[in-house]
């Protein structure tokens, strides 16, 4: 073996113990260095999220400097890039340094010049490729990667995507630890945190989705797991909320109708989340066994209270249907986030603030806004290049002369003001701990940082001051009409 010790990094570090995005793993990180088995004598897959002593940059290059010989970073977002571009200018020379992610092949170009250090890019799903770099394969025979050559750089041609079932699945023994509610770095709660990826693609041609597409342009048609094989892994799982992480986990409503069938026959008892269309409303019955199966939240990409913009995104549906549908998801208790992208091609201020009221008037529970983005292969570049005033900049942020990226902020804001009103978050909890069966009274006070003992203060107080019950009728009123 030419490698010795490889090391597979998450790179990023979230400012907040209690941060949402720490609760769930680097999945492709972990299925990639699975994919190592074998081809070295030690594989370590680090999360910089869970590694305080290591977050220092001199203390990361000083542990990696005494056995790792190449260390494998995923760079997947655009958080913290330059923060993690100085990192790996510090790696030493005798290290091979492979940078991967949706991000890194995004930059492939930037990254080289930025970074001296990197020795390898791999573009796209790095499951195979990574096989053949640890093998010590001639690179210019490795298809998928970009590297240098005599000062220049060289991109071989993309790899083919395989089907996903020849993968298998995340060797999680691999972890240094548990994901997990942790208050400063503790344990606070008995609940642990996974996700599972039963399919990769997306059937549908969202224009304004590049998720299906690589950043060089390569589609990944959807390719789905059996369903023995999903419900396998969800069985051996110790985690008691997984999120099903598929672009859309359900779409072949017949295969996630069948997923829910068996795990209701196996009596798994978990919690479930996923992403879904609006239009898994026509499906009462695989609703129905969602709920009995487990499945508390669904994220629901609506992205438009607005007909013009629906059709110029290619969803599918308009206003109407939206309003239809969510008359059926809300007979069922599961708790719907909606995402909303606002900021579009011709958008005016007006219909953007639309968004909050829209989502209250449609019984969503919490909204996720974002501003659109073009990435280099989006169907909608060809659109705002031909726009007068529109701006696409090489991060793909998307502005305009009339509203530039301070004022689509603030648009941003006031959106989300408006909808996570007090009262919002009261019904966010009630619905999680009483309706959905989300999560316990307990959990949800250990997550916001407060103790059992001061909850139970808080309710005390505003009983004696005779304001609990007026602020209760308040906020709960509409629920009974």
């Amino acid at each position: 073996m030419k490698y010795n010790h490889a090391l597979f990094l998450n790179p990023y570090i979230e400012s907040s113990a209690n941060s949402t995005m720490m609760l769930f793993p680097p999945t492709g990180l972990e299925y990639v260095a699975t994919s190592a088995k074998g081809l070295v004598n030690k594989i370590t897959l680090m999360d910089l999220r869970y590694e305080p002593d290591l977050c220092d940059t001199e203390k990361f290059i000083s542990y990696i400097s005494d056995s790792i010989d190449i260390l494998c970073v995923s760079m997947g977002w655009d958080r913290q890039f330059e923060e993690i571009c100085q990192m790996l200018n510090r790696v030493p020379d005798n290290i091979t340094l492979v940078v991967g992610g949706y991000k890194a092949t995004e930059k492939v170009e930037e990254l080289f010049k930025t970074c001296p250090t990197i020795d390898i890019i791999v573009r796209g799903e790095g499951e195979e490729t990574i096989k053949e770099i640890l093998k010590d394969e001639p690179l210019k025979d490795i298809l998928g990667i970009s590297c240098r050559e005599n000062g220049l750089i060289v991109h071989n041609p993309n790899r083919p995507l395989p089907g996903v079932d020849r993968l298998g699945s995340p060797d999680r023994s691999l972890r240094r630890n548990e994901y997990s509610f942790a208050l400063n770095g503790i344990k606070i709660a008995d609940i642990s945190f996974d996700s599972v990826l039963s399919a990769r693609g997306c059937p549908f041609n969202c224009k304004f989705c590049t998720f299906n597409l690589n950043p060089l342009g390569q589609k990944r048609n959807y390719s789905a797991r059996s369903v023995v094989s999903v419900v396998d892994e969800i069985q051996s799982l110790k985690a008691g909320v997984v999120i099903l992480s598929d672009d859309d986990f359900f779409a072949d409503p017949k295969r996630a109708e069948e997923i829910c069938d068996l795990i209701i026959a196996r009596k798994i008892k978990k919690r479930f989340m996923a992403q879904a269309r609006i239009d898994i409303a026509k499906y009462p019955r695989l609703l129905e066994k969602m709920v009995k199966a487990g499945f508390k939240a669904l994220l629901i990409g609506i992205e438009s209270p607005h007909n013009w913009i629906l059709k110029q995104l290619n969803k599918g549906f308009n206003q109407e249907a939206i309003r239809k549908y969510f008359k059926v998801l809300n007979k069922y208790p599961i708790f719907y986030n909606g995402y909303f992208i606002y900021g579009n091609i011709g958008e005016t201020e007006k219909e953007m603030l639309y968004i909050g009221q829209f989502a209250k008037e449609i019984g969503v529970d919490s909204i996720a806004c974002n501003k659109l983005r073009i990435e280099k292969f989006s169907s909608l570049r060809d659109l705002a290049d031909k726009t007068p005033g529109y701006h696409v900049t090489e991060r793909g942020e998307l502005y305009s002369d009339t509203y530039s990226h301070a004022a689509l902020k603030k648009i941003g804001r006031r959106i989300k003001f408006s909808f996570y009103t007090p009262s919002r978050y009261a019904k966010i909890l009630w619905k999680n701990i009483f309706i959905v069966r989300f999560f316990t009274l307990k959990e949800i006070l250990f997550f916001l940082g407060v103790t059992p003992r001061l909850f139970i203060s808080v309710i005390a107080r505003e009983l004696r001051r005779g304001r609990l019950g007026d602020s209760l009728k308040r906020t709960f009123i509409s629920n009974k009409k």
